[in-house]
């Protein structure tokens, strides 16, 4: 893998050893672009794509505990947060390293209501959203992706009558949709920086899901 600066505000990008693969936007919980979503893009970019990670808080800033997160989130404007959000998007399509094509996306808690958004909003550019623990209350009729959804059993931010919610709201509108619940999980469940919160054989089953799937939507040939 080859990792560099992004060219869409600040962040991370990096692609596989090939030089080129199917691209995907990783999308960082409220915790900001730390080493965990870093490796995200590692793992993505072993498994043959080319992965960019915007830092949606801007300046590097991150959290370590629940309260420095939601002041965190409190700060950030939200509207530069979507305009980076797309400009990532559209770099990630130019780039000469992604072939062809539309692109997938991947969010975490905060970032998978990113995610869910800009599947819908650029139906064009997003092929497959894929999202752990978050959930969004929009009209999805536009999207034209797949969307594949990771869930907790114990979930404080995304309840089940939420995710119940959005699944359907996927299903009326004619989307294959893919989702999961993990038993014995909360919250950040796949975060292997939260030890209260991680459960390894979850986020492992997950992960393998994840990457089966941007394969299956992303690289059908492969």
């Amino acid at each position: 893998m080859t990792p560099s600066p992004s060219s869409a505000g600040s962040g991370y990008v990096v692609a596989p050893d090939s030089g080129s693969g199917p691209g995907v936007l990783v999308l960082h919980a409220w915790w900001g672009l730390t080493d965990f979503f870093r490796g995200v893009c590692d793992r993505l970019a072993d498994e043959g794509f080319v992965a960019l990670a915007p830092d949606l808080h801007g300046d590097g800033r991150t959290a370590d505990t629940p309260d420095e997160a939601e002041a965190l989130l409190a700060s950030t404007d939200t509207n530069r947060a979507a305009n980076l959000v797309v400009s990532s998007l559209s770099a990630l399509r130019r780039m000469p390293a992604t072939p062809e094509g539309r692109v997938g996306v991947l969010g975490f808690s905060m970032g998978a209501s990113w995610a869910l958004w800009a599947a819908t909003r650029f139906p064009d550019d997003v092929a497959a959203a894929s999202v752990f623990y978050g959930t969004q209350d929009i009209d999805f009729a536009p999207a034209r992706a797949a969307f594949q959804g990771h869930f907790a059993e114990h979930d404080e931010f995304a309840s089940d009558d939420e995710v119940n919610y959005l699944e359907a709201q996927l299903r009326l509108c004619g989307h294959p949709v893919d989702f999961h619940r993990y038993p014995g999980t909360g919250h950040w469940f796949v975060e292997a920086d939260r030890p209260a919160a991680y459960v390894e054989h979850a986020a492992d089953e997950a992960w393998a899901a994840t990457v089966a799937f941007l394969h299956e939507h992303l690289d059908p040939a492969r």
